[in-house]
């Protein structure tokens, strides 16, 4: 095996001199690619007093001298996680603070858990701006006369894309130097600042122009912040919890959905103002999330992939329970990034991105996160989250009625999100999407040829229909919308992540803007129950995608996922359909009761997923 496929870890000096003499910067030999099909922890190809010697060379070379022990006791830890209980050099305190860790999952220290929530509370910008924009679709086309031909429906279905286009085809891609320049936390922050001035802006448009305007800088604001904060959370949380914690994205976006849906009710009988309060109230989650990202520390890996070590391993200090955990889990990350540099060494901007694309492992990938992203918008929740209040009028309902259903719908989103805070580090990610995309399938279907019924009363055409649209959003909500941000935040490399990041971003925000810019037409043409048919259609292509090209990444460390991707897709496809799919079947149609085949890809101790840390 040559030197650049070999994980063998030696003392730092000679890393780098290692990295010199094998051309790693050669661009050919970083499209090559490892193609393991065992996610194997590195540190066990050197012996445990080797792995001591190197750990404490680490610490001395990059001005930790004084955390030299604990770092090198935290490489036996790293090097053999399931089995620290037998590491002898270990203190009673460092042993009990692991054995801790290991049996209570959620443990973490407060600011853990400040940094995620606040992140989270970001997200709730995204969905209380959508709510805020489907209440006010019910009054602003008429504010502006835009109602009653086809240049209108577009002009309308325009307002409301925009901020979706240029969220993932300008702000996405910004993403990258704002993060160089301004770190993690300094980047967050100025995307809050721009999402407090802009929906407040929004509500003093004098025009649909200024309406416009407004939101296409919105929108910029909107691809930068959801580029950053699913990474920034995915680089503080242990990976035990990681999908736990970075669900909070989507649980905070279903609540500001909730939020912008109950804002739309309060200010409902306000009149000619009602759509700006509603369209302005976005600019809450925002300004709490820029005057609170300052107190949280700057991501660990960040501050790693800038030379800023000893900074960085204060941050990692402030996001773990015991300092031994700390230095385990900033060591491990950094032997695994000195094998990334090997491979992205003398990269830039362009050739990192161009990397997404070129080399197999991010390639890979790169299918999956795309693959989630584009199938959050082909499922069709958002025709629900932009239109809810004009469907539901639609159907018969009046404007109040129709708020307070869609407020229902915005409310079922929270309480069913809330199970797959357990559900997504224990069934797995690719688990959760493949159950759920069947039966949204059916249930957009179903509501879609509901909307047919014209005889009975009032109840019996509204009743089916809403009932199908909420059992819809249930299945969304404990899969695919969970899971497409988070997934797409974890699966990258650290050199590529914001590249990664921002080119899922891209996926996302433009076909959600290309969705709402073609729904109030394709109302109109298609009728609304072809327009349900179409989606449900959708379903069961973005199923098929999802079978062959997303890997589950559960239990593993952002590290290990290196390896994950490294297994061709042909192979990894081949083995779903001939190992996985004969297996599910035989067990979980005709239930018979035979012996689970072992995965494709396995951790080193165990299968992928079985890891603690």
């Amino acid at each position: 095996m040559d030197e650049k496929k070999s994980l063998g870890v030696t003392a730092h000096n000679e890393t780098l001199t290692q990295a010199t003499k094998s051309g790693l910067a050669d661009p050919a030999d970083r499209r090559e690619s490892f193609a393991l099909n065992l996610v194997e922890n590195p540190l066990t190809r050197s012996s445990p007093e080797q792995a001591v010697l190197d750990a404490r060379a680490f610490a001395e070379s990059h001005q930790m001298a004084e955390h030299a022990d604990l770092f090198g006791r935290a490489a036996l830890v790293a090097r053999e996680p399931q089995r620290f209980e037998m590491i002898t050099e270990l203190t009673e305190d460092e042993r009990a603070a692991l054995i801790y860790e290991r049996d209570h999952k959620w443990h973490g220290p407060f600011m853990l858990w400040y940094s995620i929530a606040l992140c989270a509370i970001g997200a709730a910008t995204q969905g209380w701006d959508q709510t805020g924009s489907n209440g006010a679709n019910l009054s602003f086309p008429q504010e502006f006369g835009l109602v009653g031909t086809p240049r209108a429906e577009w002009i309308v279905g325009v307002i409301n894309a925009i901020i979706f286009l240029t969220a993932g085809l300008i702000g996405a891609f910004i993403v990258d130097p704002l993060n160089h320049y301004l770190g993690r936390r300094g980047e967050i922050f100025v995307t809050a600042c721009c999402l407090t001035a802009t929906p407040i802006g929004s509500a003093f448009a004098k025009s649909w122009q200024g309406l416009f305007a407004a939101r296409f800088v919105m929108g910029i604001g909107i691809g930068a912040k959801n580029a950053t904060v699913p990474i920034y959370s995915a680089e503080m949380a242990p990976a035990r919890i990681r999908g736990a914690l970075v669900m909070f994205w989507q649980l905070w976006v279903v609540a500001g959905i909730f939020l912008g849906f109950c804002a739309n009710v309060i200010v409902k009988d306000t009149g000619r103002i009602s759509w700006r309060l509603q369209l302005g109230s976005a600019f809450i989650p925002s300004f709490i999330l820029g005057a609170g990202i300052y107190f949280c520390p700057e991501s660990p890996r960040w501050l790693m992939k800038h030379g800023k070590y000893a900074s960085g391993f204060q941050s990692m200090l402030r996001l773990r329970a015991h300092p031994i955990i700390a230095a385990r889990d900033f060591y491990y990350s950094w032997i695994i990034y000195e094998e990334e540099l090997k491979e992205a060494r003398g990269a830039g901007y362009f050739a990192r991105m161009w990397d997404c694309f070129a080399v197999p492992r991010i390639r890979r990938a790169n299918y999956g996160a795309s693959t989630v992203m584009l199938a959050q918008q082909m499922c069709g929740i958002n025709i629900i989250s932009f239109y809810s209040s004009t469907i539901f009028e639609d159907v018969g309902y009046t404007p109040t009625q129709a708020l307070y259903a869609s407020l229902g719908y915005g409310a079922i989103q929270v309480v069913s999100t809330i199970p797959t805070l357990f559900l997504i580090d224990t069934k797995g990610r690719r688990t959760l999407t493949l159950a759920t995309f069947p039966l949204m399938c059916i249930f957009l279907l179903a509501g879609g040829l509901s909307l047919l019924k014209t005889d009975g009363s009032r109840g019996e055409k509204i009743g089916p229909v809403v009932l199908f649209v909420y059992l819809f959003t249930i299945c969304y909500s404990l899969g695919e919308g969970p899971v497409a941000f988070q997934y797409s935040a974890e699966v990258f490399p650290t050199i590529q992540r914001e590249q990664g990041m921002a080119w899922a971003v891209c996926i996302n925000n433009t076909f959600a803007g290309v969705l709402s810019l073609t729904f109030p037409r394709m109302r109109t043409v298609m009728t609304p129950t072809g327009a349900f048919g179409f989606y449900a259609g959708l379903n069961l292509i973005a199923w098929f995608m999802i079978f062959c090209f997303v890997r589950e990444t559960k239990q593993l460390t952002l590290e290990e996922l290196d390896q994950v991707f490294s297994v061709p897709t042909k192979d990894f496809i081949h083995h779903e359909l001939t190992v996985w799919l004969p297996y599910f079947i035989k067990r979980h149609i005709f239930r018979r009761n035979i012996e689970k085949p072992p995965p494709i890809i396995a951790a080193a101790d165990g299968p992928v997923g079985s890891r603690a840390a």
